[in-house]
């Protein structure tokens, strides 16, 4: 499935009670508050902030094995990663090629109980949106195995998580006005953040500590978002 259809499927989808579960940004008080205005990041443009919203109710969607265009995301992910021409079964080991853990477990594992306690259909589904290819001798994370037995798609998630933070607590805001977009940033400052957090990964060989790594993402992505955006452009150019 192409990303064009797969956010005209979302656009198009009833989302009314996923946008009721959307969290609203953090609301500060006091000094806190006035420290914001000063210095924090402006306020999304009115024009864009349907999108937002729009993003943000995706992120809450609960994977449904009963939907087609849902199983075609997945399908999509693994076709994409494994470059492989075939589609695969929902359940099975070939899952943990792409970095779920436990996928091969009586036929269950990460994809299995994602299913029984639903979980966000995250941005990553989509892995971009109008932007450049990505050079062949830039794709070593879609070459087989991953290196360090890197859980590529646990990491996902959770890199996933960090951004669409971002985007609900307005620090992508300042990016999102200038592109006119929101959509768009939220996939590149995404592949950003990944590119950093796998780069620290092969950094420290061994056995990395992935909640340090994750935090300082996270604190990372809060604060400077253009430099992960400007990383990404270096890493692309080559």
């Amino acid at each position: 499935i192409s990303f064009e259809e797969a956010l005209r499927y979302f656009q198009s989808a009833q989302l009314a009670e996923c946008r009721g579960t959307v969290e609203a940004p953090p609301r500060r008080r006091g000094l806190a508050a006035l420290l914001h205005v000063l210095f924090g990041p402006p306020r999304l443009r009115a024009p864009l902030q349907a999108e937002r919203d729009l993003a943000l109710a995706i992120a809450r969607c609960a994977l449904d094995d009963s939907e087609r265009v849902h199983v075609r995301i997945l399908q999509t992910i693994y076709r994409r990663l494994t470059r492989s021409p075939l589609g695969c079964p929902r359940y099975g080991a070939h899952w943990e090629e792409l970095g779920f853990q436990g996928a091969a477990s009586r036929g269950t594992g990460a994809l299995r109980r994602r299913a029984r306690r639903p979980q966000p259909l995250s941005t990553r589904v989509f892995p971009k949106s109008g932007g450049r290819p990505v050079p062949k001798r830039r794709r070593s994370l879609t070459r087989g195995r991953f290196p360090q037995h890197f859980p590529f798609c646990v990491v996902s998630v959770n890199v996933t998580r960090i951004v669409v933070r971002a985007l609900r607590d307005e620090r992508l805001s300042r990016e999102c006005n200038r592109r006119r977009q929101v959509l768009a940033v939220l996939n590149d400052v995404y592949v950003g953040a990944f590119l950093r957090l796998y780069s620290a990964w092969t950094a420290r060989r061994g056995a990395p500590d992935a909640g340090a790594l994750l935090s300082e993402l996270e604190t990372f992505t809060k604060k400077k978002p253009r430099q992960l955006l400007k990383a990404l452009e270096t890493y692309l150019s080559g």
